[in-house]
């Protein structure tokens, strides 16, 4: 997962920032999109904690935050529903998550990455700081460039990982 403050700009294959060529993506650029240099953190949650974890979007620490929700970005092969006319707190559907095809299991564990700000309960996400088994990893940046040196051409992702009830 990804918390939105995190990305701070679009990623832009078609553009041209350094006299690269059309769908060649420049360190530079990358890093106007993901600047912090954070570590990915890579901890277990159980699906129970994901819903949770989800539900802070739009309420955490007594704070409604449902005229500004967080919306975490998530990987490829996740997806959920949520209903924004429920109350906060009971937005998401635990049966609407949804790994690689499979529903969550609330009681199951899964290991989530996310970066050390979120892993430490930043931007009110404070159930990651319950993740267990944390390992560190590589700078966020670092990791991005890796991937898409190692993936290129990437492909732009399929969208709809999130889905309004």
């Amino acid at each position: 997962f990804m918390t939105p403050g995190g990305i701070r700009a679009d990623l832009l294959a078609s553009a041209i920032s350094g006299g690269e060529l059309v769908g060649q993506i420049t360190y530079g650029e990358a890093f106007s999109v993901q600047p912090f240099a954070n570590n990915l953190m890579t901890v277990t949650l159980t699906g129970a904690q994901i819903e949770e974890l989800l539900e802070q979007q739009w309420f955490t620490g007594g704070v409604d935050r449902s005229s500004k929700p967080m919306i975490l970005q998530p990987s490829a092969g996740f997806h959920y529903s949520f209903d924004p006319t429920r109350p906060a707190g009971n937005r998401v559907d635990l049966a609407s998550i949804t790994l690689n095809g499979s529903p969550l299991v609330a009681t199951q564990s899964y290991r989530v990455t996310i970066n050390s700000f979120l892993a430490d309960g930043g931007d009110g996400f404070v159930v990651l700081k319950s993740g267990t088994n944390r390992q560190s990893g590589a700078n966020d940046l670092d990791a991005l460039e890796a991937y898409l040196t190692a993936n290129a051409p990437v492909a732009v992702p399929a969208l709809g990982r999130i889905s309004m009830l």
